[in-house]
């Protein structure tokens, strides 16, 4: 699709368990996620909105288009992954976004994760049901 001698900025974002590694090439303002158009990839509006805020923020809608791989996670995972990954590109592109991108949080790693299972426990903190006799 995107031929490999083209410049682009690249940026790794992450979310919970999802990791997005976004591409940034001067465009028209395409994005396409895992080699899928965003509007096939994503159903819920919401979700293509989150994507494309770091775009609304920077008053940079139509002139960069990305490629981005993502794996892991669920969908509001991935695209919030996707946002960090391409708040991150963007100060690649121009280092002036950052106290834009900053003050929105998009430079920030959301770090809440899915807490582990304890041994002993059937959950995280869910301990067994207590029985008298």
């Amino acid at each position: 699709m995107y031929e490999s001698k083209k410049p682009y900025f690249y940026g790794t974002g992450r979310r919970k368990h999802s990791v997005a590694r976004v591409r940034v090439y001067e465009g028209t303002g395409k994005i396409t996620i895992n080699g899928r158009d965003i509007d096939d990839y994503f159903g819920l509006e919401t979700l293509k909105l989150i994507v494309r805020q770091p775009f609304g923020v920077t008053d940079t809608n139509g002139k960069y288009d990305i490629v981005c791989t993502v794996a892991g996670g669920g969908v509001t995972g991935q695209a919030g992954a996707i946002r960090h990954g391409l708040s991150r590109a963007l100060l690649q592109a121009n280092e002036e976004f950052r106290p834009i991108l900053k003050k929105e949080g998009f430079l920030t790693r959301d770090p809440r994760m899915k807490e582990r299972k304890k041994y002993g426990l059937k959950a995280a903190r869910r301990a067994p049901q207590f029985s008298k006799r």
